[in-house]
């Protein structure tokens, strides 16, 4: 999923461009920003913009510092 992504690890930010990239643990999610496709929207791409909020919570599960 490409976007603009960031995490916290320790005093540190890191960016990602692509959702899969993000490590398996980290401190923080501070941004999670996927790319929409261009309009006008096809019903695919509406079924992938549904994908979204499904996909934050799986990186937000991820944080360490997020979920205590």
């Amino acid at each position: 999923m490409i976007g603009e992504y960031t995490v916290k690890i320790g005093d540190k930010l890191f960016d990602y461009t692509n959702a899969n990239d993000i490590p398996e643990k980290f401190d923080h999610l501070i941004k999670f920003l996927p790319t929409l496709p261009s309009e006008p929207h096809t019903q695919a791409d509406h079924d992938y913009i549904d994908t979204f909020t499904d996909k934050m919570r799986e990186v937000q599960k991820r944080g360490i510092k997020d979920n205590e």
